[in-house]
């Protein structure tokens, strides 16, 4: 009996996807289940039925792997059961080579032959264009969220559902967890006259959602048109895991997410893009790290003084290798959270602005208010800058946050 190279790998591929059902994880948080199925484990231990006679494309990128960190583009091209025709690429590209901003553009990639198409910045018709031109019929969708609404993957997932509408494509979502717990919406709602591709559609900053609970939601309320949708849950997750609980091997969803305790705050400390200090990109903790030139001890002292659940501010210095104050020793903060289950990073950002423009002179907003795309309104901005403490800042949102609250409970695929 021969067998071709493809059907060698198919089998390692088909073993591989079996391991990762029945694994025995590494480790574990205490507590926690450890065993999480993702939506791709559960895919492929049925053997890929949904899929059966489709040409498929995926939407992913490095955070697309197996529970044994192999890439599923991989794992899917080497397994004949599965008719795999193209990969689409966000923002960072599909192998993650881009920094903030960027793409890898058009291109086959190296390690399957397969042709790579480049989704950023596109949608409607354009973006409907590349999925006709591919050939495919059904689009799935792979990408590890960190559960904030200016994390863009979620709005690369909004525009690839209403582009395979407009194309008449079939749309499949491969659940992952959110990494910072699925608990709570928390933070402002974006009014949509501030839409940007940081945030297409009302929702809260920090969503606390799956992307198939989110993809639930935007076909429903949001979409112009239905998509042919249809998810594959995970199991063994809960809403009050945090990813340490969940046994997944974590890769960097972006150059600047190096860790799940940079996700933790993200959603919260994202805000300092929006004015002169360096959110820490350059530095080994981003958005961890938060300083600008001049700052010292104050800031620390007054962040402290809030006393704000679950975190505590080290006075920092440190030397950004790129982006703002490349190559300059500033001065600033570091958080430490100590307590996950009470930190509300959105509260904790809001709460680092208000003492960042009251302890240093040199404060200022971006000039373009890209604040105000990243908060959803002019609201936080002005209310800053009007001498608005923490409880103000925070209570002007909560109407609109418990209206979206009661729409997102409609959606929740997890207790």
């Amino acid at each position: 009996m021969s067998l071709s190279r493809r059907s060698l790998l198919a089998a390692g591929g088909a073993l591989g996807a079996a391991a990762a059902t029945t694994a025995a994880p590494a480790s574990a948080a205490p507590g926690g289940h450890g065993h999480v199925r993702t939506g791709f484990e559960r895919l492929a231990a049925d053997g890929y039925a949904l899929l059966a006679g489709e040409r498929v494309g995926v939407v992913t990128n490095p955070t697309g792997i197996t529970r044994d960190a192999r890439h599923i583009v991989d794992v899917m091209h080497a397994d004949e059961r599965v008719d795999l025709v193209a990969v689409f690429g966000p923002e960072h590209g599909f192998r993650g080579t881009a920094q903030a901003g960027g793409s890898e553009g058009r291109y086959d990639d190296p390690a399957t032959g397969l042709p790579v198409y480049d989704t950023y910045l596109k949608s409607g018709q354009p973006l409907a264009d590349v999925f006709t031109a591919s050939g495919v019929d059904t689009v799935v969708f792979d990408i590890q969220d960190v559960g904030a609404r200016f994390y863009t993957y979620i709005w690369t997932l909004y525009d690839c559902m209403a582009a395979a509408a407009l194309a008449g494509k079939r749309f499949v979502v491969l659940d992952r967890p959110n990494p910072v717990t699925g608990r709570a919406a928390l933070g402002p709602v974006l009014d949509r006259a501030f839409a940007t591709f940081v945030g297409r559609e009302p929702i809260a900053q920090a969503h606390g959602m799956t992307v198939a609970e989110l993809a639930g939601l935007f076909d429903r309320e949001f979409l112009a048109a239905p998509v042919a949708l249809e998810t594959v849950r995970m199991t063994e997750w809960r809403r009050s895991d945090f990813f340490d609980a969940t046994g997944l091997p974590w890769v960097p969803p972006s150059p600047n997410m190096p860790t799940p305790d940079t996700a933790l705050v993200y959603s919260g400390t994202c805000l300092f893009e929006g004015t002169n200090l360096s959110e820490g990109r350059g530095t080994t903790r981003p958005f961890e790290l938060l300083g600008a030139e001049g700052i010292e001890r104050r800031w620390a002292e007054a962040a402290n003084a809030l006393g704000l659940p679950g975190v505590r501010f080290r006075e920092a210095y440190f030397a950004p290798t790129f982006s703002k104050f490349q190559g300059k020793t500033v001065g600033g903060v570091q958080l430490h959270v100590h307590d996950r289950a009470s930190f509300d990073p959105v509260r904790t950002g809001i709460g680092l602005l208000v003492t960042a423009r009251s302890s240093w002179s040199g404060f200022a907003w971006r000039a373009d208010h890209w604040i105000d795309k990243l908060t959803g309104s002019t609201r936080v901005r002005t209310l800053i800058d009007a001498g608005a403490g923490v409880d103000e800042v925070v209570g002007a949102w909560e109407t609109d946050l418990a209206a979206f609250r009661s729409v997102r409970e409609g959606y929740l695929l997890y207790r």
